[in-house]
Order: structure tokens, then C-alpha cells, then sequence
């Protein structure tokens, strides 16, 4: 009988317990399908640090190996760092990872050469369908002729080509604590920062797949007490946390406050059009903070909005040839990357651009931060459906409103909105919410919550 993967294929990776759900004879399979559908004669792979990253990366190498595809292994490195071997060499990619999941979790990032994503609709499906079948009837005939596996070190690569897309030059010594987690920030923090007027304090640079400190996930307030204690202890100028697999990253201002996602966003959109001559188009998904296409615009931008999602993102800029985009979960995506996410090159332009005034990170951020959010609320529910038509009979009748479906069910007026989206995997309705102050916030909260969970 045939695997069934539907519990470990996402939307947009494979990810699942490591070996309940799958193991290196699985990862050898999902290697042969790889090179099957991408038709590729030569790919790149690479791991984070979890035990069990090196032999499913290895049995993947062997597996595509054995359809005669020459593969390049680069080895320990972050999930953008196969983003830029990828673009670089022009070549399809794997990273082994599960992101912040915890220790006994893994997965698979997959790209197309020039680091396109692999998503369901790009692929995954049929590598899935091929996995099942050849779990069934036995792994595929080799090639004639086996394609060869190579070791080779992009470090210092990705970390020169980030710093050419951004002016460092001039910046003023910072000090700037950084969190790794544990994760793959320890490794390439180091280089990357390398040669910069920086004080590094680093917390949790030693990489450890069981996660000994906290969750490599820096979205949960939890995981970035330890970082915000420290910032100010070492009255640093600021504090950046990257999550487990180093692709996102999350910063804290000189008091130890969180700076919004949404807020970088608006940031880096802004630094980007001026380096682009105040011209180009930003994707910023339905739940960024009104902030961001406000910005945009006064900057001479074109905000586009989409649905939540990185393939949505990622699709959103090749089609309109953006020059940046944003999400609320602190992905930050750049054309000169591929129009793929970095959170490091992200990272950079706050140096860059708190590096290159006077003022306090609270103070450049406020003009970017406009507006109160009341972060996403999860519920739990037994009909997703039925709580998102009560929601919508709530208020379609008010003449105040607007609503759209873009992605699960968004209501505005003009002083607050809200999206209520459903969970693809779990029972869950998440709430975001947004208002000119707090209290409005709160109650537009209150209000929609009282649905959902009546």
C-alpha cells in the first residue's frame, strides 16, 4: 500500500516527526522525485542544524544522485542561504528544516532554479504522487549514468551579496544584541556582520536543533523575553532575533519594545523605492498594518495587497515585478534576491538605516507604526463556515462598512478593520484586528471575538 503523505505534504514544504512520519529511505525517494519533476540535471541542497538534518539531506543527495543529477551540498546554512545558491548558480534547491517546529520535526524547502518556490501548485503535488507510487512499487530504475555529489561552501558568498545590496558604508558604530536561538543565525550571523562598525553581543549562537533556551520562533512574545532583558542590560541600540532556520527576523528597539513587523515593512519599502529611484511596486499581504500602503504611497510606490502566504507573496512579486514585499510574520521578500524572503537582508537595512541618523530605533519607527493592532487571536471552532457567515450577517448590513473575501473575510470602515481567516490545517479561525487607538482596537476585538467563540 501505498505512503500516505498527506499528513507531512503542506501547502508549501514537506514537515513532519522525525522518524514517525518519515525517515531517510523516505527522504531518498522524495530526492528521485525532486530531480523527476524539476528535470534538472544538477541541483543544490543544504540543512539546518537538527540531528536529523544531515542523513535526510544526504539520503535526499543519494536519491537524486541515483537519476543521474549532479548534486552540490553547501551543507550547514539558513534557509536564505539556499535561497542565494539557488539564485546564484542557477540551479533547483532543497533545504532541510523545519523552521521553528520543535527538535523531533523536520521538513523540505523546495525551489526551481532562481529560487522559485515548489509549492502544491508548482510542483509538490506531483513529487507527492510520485513518492506514494514508488513507495508501492519500489524506488525507480537508476540512471545509466549516476550523477556525482559535491561539497562546496557559499558562506561568504551570500554574506558579500547581501552587503551589496545595501550601503553600510557610512553607518555609526552600533550595538546590536542578537538571538539566534540556537538556530542557523549562529552561523551566519558572524560572517555576514563581518567588518561592520558593530558591537555583536550574541545570544544563543551555539547551534543545537533540540532547542535547549527557548523555541526558535520569534512571533510568540515568549521566545524574545530573554533578548528584550538584555537589550537593556547592554543599553544596546537595538536587539534582532532570527527563528530557527534564520529565514525571518524580529527586532526590538533600545528600550527592549517590540517593533512591528508591519512597521519594518513600511521601513524597508520606504529605503527600497529611494534606492529605486521613489518608483516600484510593494506587495504587502491583507493583514500588514494600514501603515504600510500608506507609506508606499507617500514614498511613490504601488502597494499591492494578497492573500497571507509566501507563495501567494512570491507569485505577487514576479507578476508585477516588485521590488519588495512584506508579510505580518516577518518575512521580507526582495527582488534583488530572487524575490525571495531574507530576514538578514532585512536586518541589514535597520542598521543601515538606524546606523545612518542620530536618533533613537523607538524614534525612527514611530513614523512607520501609526496605528494599534491587536496582534492574531486563534479560536478554536467546530464550524469555520458557519462562524465566518455569522460575522459576515453582523455587519454586511451596516452602510459603514466594506467587505472582502480576498482571503477568509475582511471588514473595514474608516476608522478600524478587521480578517477573520481560516486555518487550512487546524480548527481554527485567526483574528487580526486594527484602529486608530486602543480602545477602539479593544472593542472591535471584543466584538468579533464574542462571535466567533458564541
Amino acid at each position: 500500500m501505498a505512503a500516505d503523505l498527506s499528513q507531512i505534504v503542506k501547502a508549501y514544504d514537506v514537515r513532519g516527526v522525525v522518524p514517525e512520519q518519515w525517515d531517510e529511505s523516505l527522504a531518498e525517494l522524495f530526492g528521485a522525485a525532486f530531480a523527476e519533476v524539476t528535470g534538472a540535471e544538477a541541483i543544490v541542497i543544504g540543512h539546518d542544524m537538527r540531528p536529523s538534518s544531515p542523513g535526510l539531506s544526504r539520503a535526499f543527495a543519494r536519491g537524486a544522485a541515483a537519476r543521474g543529477v549532479d548534486v552540490t551540498e553547501i551543507g550547514l546554512c539558513s534557509t536564505d542561504q539556499l535561497y542565494y545558491a539557488s539564485g546564484a548558480f542557477a540551479l533547483p534547491g532543497a533545504m532541510f528544516t523545519a523552521s521553528h517546529n520543535p527538535a523531533k520535526y523536520n521538513g523540505i524547502k523546495m525551489c526551481r532554479a532562481g529560487a522559485a518556490p515548489v509549492g502544491q501548485d508548482t510542483g509538490l503535488a506531483e513529487i507527492r504522487e510520485l513518492v506514494e507510487r514508488w513507495t508501492e512499487s519500489g524506488a525507480p530504475e537508476p540512471a545509466p549514468e549516476p550523477g556525482t555529489i559535491t561539497q562546496r561552501d557559499t558562506l561568504e558568498g551570500y554574506a558579500q551579496h547581501l552587503r551589496s545590496l545595501v550601503d553600510l558604508a557610512s553607518i555609526r558604530p552600533l550595538k546590536v544584541v542578537v538571538d539566534a536561538g540556537n538556530g542557523m543565525g549562529g552561523h551566519t550571523v558572524p560572517t555576514v556582520f563581518a567588518g561592520l562598525p558593530l558591537t555583536l553581543v550574541p545570544m544563543y549562537f551555539e547551534l543545537d536543533g533540540t532547542f535547549p533556551n527557548h523555541e526558535a520562533n520569534p512571533l510568540d512574545p515568549a521566545n524574545i523575553v530573554d533578548l528584550q532583558k538584555r537589550v537593556r542590560e547592554e543599553d544596546a541600540d537595538l536587539g534582532i532575533a532570527f527563528d530557527g532556520d534564520a529565514d525571518r527576523c524580529f527586532v526590538v528597539d533600545g528600550h527592549g519594545d517590540p517593533v512591528s513587523p508591519s512597521a519594518i515593512t513600511a521601513l524597508v519599502a520606504s529605503r527600497e523605492l529611494a534606492r529605486h529611484g521613489g518608483k516600484g511596486t510593494i506587495i504587502h499581504n491583507l493583514i500588514t498594518s494600514w501603515s504600510v500602503p500608506e507609506v508606499v504611497k507617500e514614498n511613490g510606490g504601488t502597494p499591492v495587497r494578497t492573500r497571507v502566504g509566501h507563495s501567494f507573496i512570491k507569485a505577487e512579486m514576479a507578476k508585477n515585478g516588485a521590488i519588495f514585499g512584506g508579510e505580518h510574520s516577518a518575512h521580507y521578500y526582495f527582488k534583488d534576491f530572487w524575490n525571495a524572503d531574507t530576514g538578514m537582508l532585512a536586518a541589514l537595512h535597520v542598521l543601515a538605516a538606524l546606523g545612518g541618523q542620530d536618533g533613537p530605533l523607538s524614534a525612527l519607527v514611530a513614523k512607520y507604526d501609526r496605528y494599534v493592532g491587536s496582534g492574531e487571536i486563534n479560536s478554536t471552532v467546530d464550524d469555520q463556515a458557519g462562524r465566518l457567515a455569522a460575522i459576515r450577517a453582523a455587519y454586511e448590513t451596516r452602510e459603514d462598512v466594506t467587505l472582502d473575501e480576498l482571503d477568509g473575510l475582511t471588514v473595514t470602515t474608516a476608522d478600524w478593520w478587521f480578517n477573520v481567516r481560516p486555518s487550512n490545517t487546524e480548527p481554527l479561525l485567526r483574528l487580526n484586528a486594527e484602529a486608530r487607538d486602543e480602545a477602539t482596537t479593544a472593542k472591535v476585538r471584543d466584538e468579533v471575538l464574542a462571535i466567533i467563540r458564541g
